[in-house]
Order: structure tokens, then C-alpha cells, then sequence
């Protein structure tokens, strides 16, 4: 492959690079800004036709801070852990210049009048953005495609969806456009694309991270279950991405501030963990159960105190509240038409008739003394997981049924399914490892551990409520003894 010429002096594969690598290298001097942002740039040209992660870019603004960012080095200023680093950003965030549309055609004019507090933070940073990065339509779906930009794929398998609702972010990443991305997660939104394509991502605990600035027009509080926060190449990335973004806004800032409490461990032999690798509630598959076996036979090796264990609590009634308190989260912003049409799915919900369709419509209807309830349910759930992390420091669990599955765009989601050792399953119920951790707002974060079959898988690591650097930390010793990010064949350089 010819090497193109924009400013490299070296291999033009340092975008694969960890985001605190490339740092030190511009600190360093011996990489500037500018080149960063032209490998990233160079490798938009040369891989995003095929994988469509990218569906908006500002690349003479972000060249212009690239140089003032050069300025600042050479007279010895950082403006922070990100500096002159090329970053990309999910289409739902507030970007000023940009239409956050959810890959919505009819929030096609929604542009907004100021940056979300996640993006000024990383400008703050000293980040460079220079493009936003692909959805599903209003963020609902494991495949990220859209009417308006279309179709993104895992580069590890073009005919294979790359996650979602994330899946721009973490094919940005996995293919070197980016050097950190930021996501959001309801329902596996980071994790599962961190999963199917081989980087690491965090579900902080909730509200850690603001959501001002990535919200449906018109929706102006918290959504319940729903978090932001970052996708990146390694664990290190993730624990300064989280410092960076998290803290308060609005009235809380007068008062509050963030103290998350540190990694009180140093090795794979200070930790004990639960494992919980398969489920009444969800089918998975055998090929990733396995793999996820031989994954922590390895770290019990390495000395982490392993342990078949969970908090002990039905799992099947748990995935029903879940879905339950889901589904009238994201319920909120259906349009008035979708209102009304759900009803007779809501009325079959109450005559008994249990399906998922009828789920999700009941759910958008339900009473508030109902949602109550469910919410005091998992009130009790979350006093089993503090419980459960009494004694032990994480939970391991898979982040989704199988790896990455084959594009299928046809109908309606709840009707999909996939291919689970040779039968198709509902593709909704791998939602259960989603909601593991997210309904009762605990921190995950998901690490890379391999491949099946040439299909990246990772590892969901739970921790207990606000010990964010906990999970990460786990994280950074599996990529030690395990190893961390690989590229997809085909994208190493440009």
C-alpha cells in the first residue's frame, strides 16, 4: 500500500496508539498535533467508505486548533491530558456547527446553541475534535444505521454491525480516526460496541457523568438508566477520560463535587471476583461462554480469587423490571403518533398476553403508581448487590450473547433475531446482560479478551456504586497479563 504524504516522517500507524502514548509524544515534541489529526484525517479517507463510521466532520476547524495547539507546546503549555489529541464524538452529543439528530431525518434542523458539558470538557482537555460518529435511529438498536447516514460496519467483518448504539464511536476508534471517543449507555450503548469491536469501554455509575447537552429536543430532566461516558483503547485511557468528564452541573455544581474513591488493590491477586457466565434469562452462546471460561481459568492463574457466584436474585423477574423501567424511559420520547398506536400493544400487556412488542407499549403507557413499584423493586436489588459486593470486589459476566452478528435491517427490531449455536433467538433478549449492571446504576467496564472465530469479544467487569476506578483498574491488569486492543486485520497502517 502506498504511503501517502501529509507531514509523517514515521509509520503511519500511531493513531492505533493509546490516547496517553500519543501525550507523551506530542509533549515530547516528537509528534505534533497537526500530524495526529492528518494520520486520523488520512484514515477517514482510506477506511470510513467501507466502514461508515463518520457522518460529520469539521476538519479546517479542527486543523486550526491542531496549529494553536502546536503553538501552545513549543512554548512549553499543555491544556491538558488531551492535548492536540484528534478525537471524534457520538452524533447525539451537542456539538456547536452540528445537528444532533439521533439519526432521526426529523431532527434533521436540530442544531444546538451550545456544546454539551462532555464536549467542553474535552476541549477543556485540550482535545481536537474534528467529526461526529454514526447511531441507530434515536439511539435504539444494536446495529447503527440510519436513514440519513446510512449503515456503519465492524471492521472486523464488514457484514457484521459494529454495536450500537455507539457503533460509530467504537469503529472510529478501532480503526485509528480517533484517539478517544465518547458514548452513552442504557442498554449496553458503549459496552456492546466495545464488545463486538475489540476496545474498551465504561458505563459509569449513574449520573457521574452529566447527560445535559444529550437529550431528545423538548426533554429537559435525567433519563432514567441512561449514563454517558467514554470509549477508548486501553484502561488507562478510560480512568482519565472519567476524570475529565465527570462532576455536576447546573444547581448541583454550587455544591457538589466528585471524590470517587481509588483502586484500594494493586495486583490480580488482591481482587475476588464473582463470575456469573450464563443465565436462565437469556440464551448465550456456548462458544463465548467458553472462551469467557478459559478468560478467568487465566486470571485465576494470574491469583484473582474466582469464585461462581452472583447476588442472589432472580434473574428472569430481574430482567422483566428492567426492561419494564427501560422501556418507559426511552418511552418519554416517542413521537404522538407511536403514542397512540401502542396502546393496543399496553391493553394486551394487561390482558396477560406477554410478548416483547406488547412490553414496550405497555410500558410507555404505564402508571406512574406502577413505574413506582418497579422502581422500589429495584430499589431491593440494589441493597442484594451492595450485599453481594460485601464480599466480593467485581462481578464478571459477558456484555452480550455472541459476538458481533450479521447485518439485518429488515422489520422492526423486536421481531429480529440471531443465530445462537444454530438457533435463531430474539435478538431483545441479550438485553439481559445490558441491564445486569445499568438498571440498578452500577459502574461496568468492558475489556477486550480475545477473539472467536476472527470476532473480538470482551469481558463485563462490575463494580460496586461509585467505584468507577475499580472496574478500570481490573481492566488495565487483564490488558496487562491478557493484552488489551488489536487492530482489525487490514486497518494497522495507511
Amino acid at each position: 500500500m502506498a504511503e501517502k504524504n501529509y507531514g509523517l516522517a514515521m509509520s503511519t500507524d500511531l493513531m492505533l496508539k493509546p490516547a496517553s502514548e500519543l501525550a507523551v509524544l506530542i509533549r515530547s515534541r516528537e509528534v505534533s498535533a497537526r500530524e495526529l489529526l492528518d494520520e486520523a484525517i488520512a484514515r477517514f479517507e482510506l477506511f470510513n467508505p467501507a466502514v461508515n463510521a463518520i457522518t460529520e466532520s469539521r476538519v479546517e476547524l479542527a486543523r486550526e486548533r491542531a496549529v494553536d495547539a502546536d503553538q501552545a507546546t513549543s512554548r512549553g503549555e499543555s491544556w491538558g491530558p488531551f492535548h492536540g489529541l484528534p478525537v471524534t464524538i457520538k452524533e447525539a452529543y451537542d456539538w456547536v456547527g452540528t445537528a444532533s439528530t439521533w439519526g432521526n431525518p426529523q431532527w434533521v434542523n436540530n442544531f444546538p446553541d451550545a456544546n454539551s458539558p462532555a464536549v467542553e470538557r474535552l476541549l477543556g482537555a485540550g482535545a481536537v475534535i474534528w467529526a461526529k460518529t454514526n447511531v441507530p435511529f434515536m439511539l435504539a438498536d444494536w446495529q447503527s444505521f440510519n436513514e440519513l447516514y446510512g449503515c456503519t460496519n465492524n471492521p472486523w467483518d464488514l457484514d457484521r454491525t459494529p454495536g450500537g448504539s455507539s457503533g460509530g464511536s467504537a469503529v472510529s476508534l478501532a480503526t485509528g480516526m480517533a484517539a478517544l471517543e465518547i458514548g452513552s449507555d442504557i442498554g449496553a450503548s458503549i459496552r456492546n460496541p466495545a464488545h463486538y469491536c475489540g476496545v474498551f469501554g465504561h458505563k459509569p455509575t449513574m449520573d457521574l457523568i452529566p447527560q445535559l447537552g444529550h437529550a431528545a429536543p423538548g426533554v429537559e430532566t435525567t433519563v432514567d438508566i441512561a449514563v454517558m461516558g467514554p470509549l477508548a483503547r486501553s484502561a488507562e485511557d478510560l480512568d482519565t477520560a472519567l476524570s475529565v468528564l465527570a462532576g455536576p452541573v447546573g444547581l448541583d455544581a454550587a455544591g457538589y463535587k466528585v471524590d470517587l474513591p481509588s483502586p484500594d488493590k494493586e495486583s490480580l491477586d488482591d481482587y475476588r471476583v464473582g463470575v456469573l457466565l450464563d443465565t436462565p434469562a437469556c440464551k448465550t452462546a456456548t462458544s463465548l461462554i467458553d472462551h469467557l471460561h478459559g478468560t478467568v481459568e487465566l486470571l485465576a492463574r494470574a491469583g484473582v480469587q474466582v469464585t461462581e457466584t452472583s447476588p442472589e436474585i432472580d434473574q428472569v423477574e430481574f430482567f422483566e423490571n428492567y426492561l419494564l423501567l427501560l422501556r418507559a424511559a426511552t418511552g418519554v420520547s416517542i413521537h404522538d403518533e407511536a403514542y397512540v398506536a401502542a396502546l393496543s400493544g399496553h391493553e394486551a400487556w394487561e390482558r396477560g398476553e406477554r410478548t416483547y412488542r406488547n412490553l414496550v407499549d405497555h410500558a410507555a403507557h404505564m402508571t406512574h403508581r406502577e413505574w413506582f413499584a418497579l422502581h422500589q423493586q429495584r430499589e431491593r436489588y440494589r441493597l442484594q448487590w451492595a450485599k453481594f459486593f460485601d464480599e466480593y470486589d467485581l462481578l464478571l459476566c459477558p456484555a452480550a450473547a455472541s459476538t458481533a452478528f450479521t447485518h439485518d435491517h429488515q422489520g422492526e427490531r423486536p421481531d429480529r433475531t440471531i443465530d445462537i449455536d444454530g438457533q435463531q433467538e430474539p435478538v431483545v433478549d441479550q438485553l439481559f446482560w445490558a441491564g445486569w449492571s445499568c438498571s440498578v446504576y452500577l459502574p461496568s467496564t468492558v475489556a477486550p479478551v480475545g477473539l472467536i472465530e476472527g470476532l473480538p469479544l470482551g469481558v463485563q467487569i462490575v463494580a460496586p456504586h461509585l467505584h468507577d476506578r475499580r472496574s478500570i483498574h481490573f481492566a488495565s491488569l487483564i490488558e496487562r497479563e491478557l493484552g488489551g486492543f488489536v487492530a482489525p486485520p487490514g486497518y494497522e497502517t495507511v
